[in-house]
C-alpha cells in the first residue's frame, strides 16, 4: 500500500521570479506530501516532469509512500522506467491475476505474450509495472486491469502518447481524490487523502465507473486548461462494448450481477428450520461459499513480512514468539469472527492474531446506565447464562464498566469460542479503551482524514476505525487476569465489509420484502452491489491508512461477490424468518457448520452503536445520521 499525490500546475516561460500563488501551492503540496507520508512510512520519494510550450511549462509531480507488504524489501516508488520514461504510483494489492498472464495488441485478437508469477520475495507492484509498459494501447491498459483481483489505485504517465492513465479499483475499495482546474485553483490534483476542508482544492471521490486519461501534451498546450480540462479528459468504460468472448477474458472488470431467478411459483422456497440442518438444496451453495471465502481470507493474509523477518534474518536469537503480522477489526458478529476462524486456517500456530476491540467512554451512555441501573448490568444480561465471562469480569473487579459496550461484550464471547476451537492458537483480544477526552482531542485529525466525508454517521463510523486500527489497548491471558498494555504491530486488518450487502443482512432488505416480494429483495441487493463503491471504502480506507495500516476485505473479493450475486436470492437469506436466523441465511450456516455455534446466532449490530462511538453528547437525539458537520 502507498500514499499517492500527483499534481500539476502552469507557469509562464517568462516567470523569473516566485509568486504568492507559487509558495502557496508549494505549500499546500508540501502539506499533502505530508499527510500521505503516513500511509507509507517505509520510502518516499518524488518525480517531477515538465512539459515546455512556447508560453508556458506544465509541471507535473508524482509523490508515493510505501508501505512494505510484499516482498524482501522496500520498494521507492514511484516506478520509473528510466529508458522509455514511463512512471507508475501504485497503491494497490494484487490477489489474483498476474499469474494468469497479460496480453498485448487487443487489435490483433488478444494474443498473450506473456506470464508471470508473483512470488513471496517479490513486489507485485514492481511486476505490474514491467508488465503495464508493454501494453501497447489505451485499450490493452483498461483490459489488463480488468484481469487483476484486488484493491488498488494508480497513476501511470506514458511519455510516448503523453498520457496520464488514473483510476480505482471497480468496488473502491482503496481511496483516490481528485481536484480538477478551476478559475480559484487553476491546478490539477490526484490525493490518496486531503488535508480536510480546505478553500485550495474541491476533493471529490474518485468515480470507479471507467478508466481514465488525461492527455497532458494536449493539455499543456492548452490557454486555459480551466476551460479545456474536460476535453482532455478520456473516460474509457471498464467492460469493452465488443464481443462475449472478450468479454469473458476480464473477469475483474466490473462487480457481478445479482441473479434476477425468483422462487417458482406454484410454491415458496421450504423454511430453513435449524442452524444444525443443511437442507440438501443448500449443501453445496454452503460448501462453495466456504470453500470462496477461504480463499479470499488466504490469499490476503499470506506473504505478509513482518519484524520477525527482520530480526531472523540478521541474527542467531530467535523471539520467543512471533509478532501479529495480520489483525482482525473485531466486534465479536458473525462477519469478523468468521474472518477470524478462517484467518486461523491459513496461519502458522506460532503467530497471535491480535482482534482489536474498541469500545468508547460515552456520557450519555453512561448517564442512562446510572439512571437505571447503578450495576451496569440489565436484567436480561444478568440471567444470560453465556454472559458468564463477563459477569465475573465486572464482578470480580476487574473491569471498567464505562467500556462495557454491546461489541466488548460479544467479543469477550466471541474469543473464548475461538479459543476453544483453536486452543493451540494465542489470540490477542486486543481492548482499545477511548477515554471521551481523548476522542474529543482526535475529532479534528479524524474530520480531516476522512474528508470529503463530512456527516454525522461518518465521523462517529470514522471514529471507531480511528481508534480500532491504532492497535493501542490492552490484553488479560484469561478472563481473571489483570490486563496489560499491549500494542498491536500487525499492518493488515481483515474487514468484514460487505456481507450484509450481500447476503442480505439489513432492515431494509425485510423491508423490501414485505413490500414487494422476492423481486423486491432482489432489485434491493443489486443496488448494494452497484452502492458499495460509493459508500463507505474510499473514507475507511483513508482513516485506516492514517496508522500506516492496510485494511483487507476478504467478502468483497470479487470471486466471492460473483459468487454470491450468481446464487438465487433464497439460497442467501430468507426475510420470512427470525432476525438471527434469516438474514444473511448463508453465512450463518456456513458458520455453524465450521463449529462457530454462537457466533452463527449473532444478530447484527452497526458498529458505531455496539461500540459507543455514535451520539455521545448529552442531549443527543437519533436522527441526525446524516447531518453536515459544521
Amino acid at each position: 500500500m502507498c500514499g499517492i499525490v500527483l499534481s500539476a500546475r502552469w507557469t509562464a516561460n517568462n516567470a523569473e521570479t516566485t509568486s504568492q500563488e507559487d509558495l502557496s501551492f508549494q505549500d499546500l503540496q508540501n502539506a499533502l506530501l505530508r499527510a500521505n507520508t503516513s500511509r507509507g512510512p517505509d520510502a518516499q520519494q518524488v518525480r517531477r516532469i515538465t512539459l515546455e510550450e512556447q508560453l508556458q511549462k506544465l509541471h507535473v509531480d508524482f509523490f508515493a509512500s510505501e508501505l512494505r507488504l510484499r516482498g524482501d524489501a522496500p520498494v521507492v516508488q514511484p516506478h520509473v522506467d528510466e529508458e522509455k520514461g514511463d512512471i507508475l504510483c501504485w497503491n494497490g494489492e494484487i490477489f489474483k491475476g498476474l499469474d494468469v498472464g497479460f496480453f498485448s495488441n487487443a487489435s490483433s485478437g488478444l494474443s498473450w505474450t506473456d506470464v508471470l508469477q508473483v512470488n513471496a520475495h517479490e513486489n507485485d507492484g514492481v511486476k505490474l509495472f514491467s508488465s503495464i509498459t508493454q501494453c501497447e494501447s489505451a485499450d490493452d491498459i483498461v483490459q489488463f486491469f480488468g484481469q487483476m483481483e484486488g484493491p488498488y489505485a494508480f497513476a501511470y504517465y506514458r511519455p510516448a502518447s503523453q498520457q496520464l492513465f488514473f483510476a480505482r479499483d471497480p468496488l473502491g475499495r482503496r481511496s483516490l481524490l481528485i481536484h480538477k482546474p478551476s478559475q480559484k485553483n487553476p491546478y490539477f490534483l490526484l490525493a490518496s487523502v486531503s488535508l480536510g476542508a480546505n478553500p485550495a482544492y474541491d476533493f471529490a471521490e474518485l468515480s470507479t465507473e471507467h478508466i481514465y486519461s488525461l492527455d497532458l501534451g494536449k493539455l499543456s498546450a492548452s490557454e486555459d486548461a480551466t476551460v479545456n480540462f474536460e476535453h482532455c479528459l478520456h473516460a474509457y468504460p471498464r467492460q469493452p462494448v465488443s464481443s462475449s468472448s472478450t468479454s469473458s477474458k476480464l473477469p475483474y472488470a466490473k462487480a457481478s450481477y445479482v441473479n434476477t431467478t425468483l422462487p417458482p411459483l406454484d410454491s415458496e422456497p421450504p423454511q430453513l428450520e435449524s442452524l444444525d440442518n443443511i437442507p440438501e438444496y443448500l449443501l453445496s451453495p454452503v460448501d462453495g461459499f466456504i470453500s470462496r471465502l477461504s480463499e479470499s481470507v488466504l490469499r490476503r493474509v499470506q506473504d505478509i513480512p513482518s519484524t520477525f523477518d527482520d530480526i531472523s534474518s540478521s541474527t542467531d536469537k530467535v523471539p520467543e514468539s512471533r509478532p501479529a503480522r495480520v489483525a482482525v477489526l473485531f466486534s465479536g458478529g458473525i462477519d469478523s469472527t468468521m474472518l477470524a476462524y478462517l484467518a486461523d486456517q491459513h496461519l502458522p500456530l506460532d503467530e497471535p492474531i491480535d482482534l482489536l476491540n474498541v469500545a468508547f467512554e460515552n456520557p450519555r451512555k453512561i448517564q442512562v446506565k446510572v439512571d437505571g441501573n447503578i450495576g451496569g448490568l440489565s436484567k436480561k444480561q444478568k440471567k444470560q447464562k453465556d454472559r458468564s465471562v463477563v459477569i465475573n469480569l465486572v464482578e470480580s473487579g476487574q473491569y471498567n464498566h464505562d467500556y462495557l459496550v454491546p461489541d466488548r461484550v460479544t467479543g469477550l464471547q466471541e474469543v473464548e469460542e475461538l479459543r476453544r476451537l483453536s486452543p493451540r492458537r494465542v489470540w490477542n483480544f486486543v481492548e482499545v479503551d477511548v477515554p471521551y477526552a481523548e476522542s474529543r482531542a482526535a475529532k479534528p485529525a479524524v474530520e480531516a482524514v476522512m474528508w470529503p466525508g463530512r456527516t454525522v454517521m461518518d465521523l462517529s463510523l470514522a471514529m471507531a476505525l480511528y481508534f480500532a486500527a491504532r492497535g493501542i489497548g490492552q490484553v488479560r491471558s484469561s478472563p481473571d487476569i489483570p490486563p496489560t498494555p499491549y500494542t498491536s504491530p500487525a499492518r493488515v486488518l481483515l474487514n468484514g465489509l460487505g456481507s450484509d450487502e450481500l447476503l442480505g443482512g439489513y432492515g431494509r432488505h425485510r423491508t423490501a420484502y414485505s413490500t414487494g416480494g422476492w423481486q423486491a429483495v432482489i432489485d434491493e441487493l443489486q443496488l448494494e452491489i452497484v452502492r458499495i463503491p460509493t459508500r463507505n471504502l474510499g473514507r475507511d480506507d483513508r482513516v485506516i491508512s492514517s496508522h500506516g495500516k492496510e485494511t483487507r476485505h476478504p467478502f468483497l473479493s470479487l470471486d466471492v461477490v460473483a459468487f454470491l450475486a450468481g446464487l438465487p436470492v433464497h439460497h442467501k437469506m430468507d426475510p420470512r424468518l427470525e432476525i438471527g436466523l434469516g438474514d444473511k441465511m448463508l453465512l450463518r450456516l456456513a458458520a455453524r457448520k465450521v463449529g462457530l455455534v454462537e457466533a452463527s446466532a449473532r444478530k447484527k449490530r452497526a458498529m458505531q452503536f455496539g461500540s459507543h462511538s455514535a451520539r455521545m453528547e448529552l442531549g443527543v437525539t437519533s436522527g441526525s445520521g446524516h447531518t453536515l458537520l459544521s
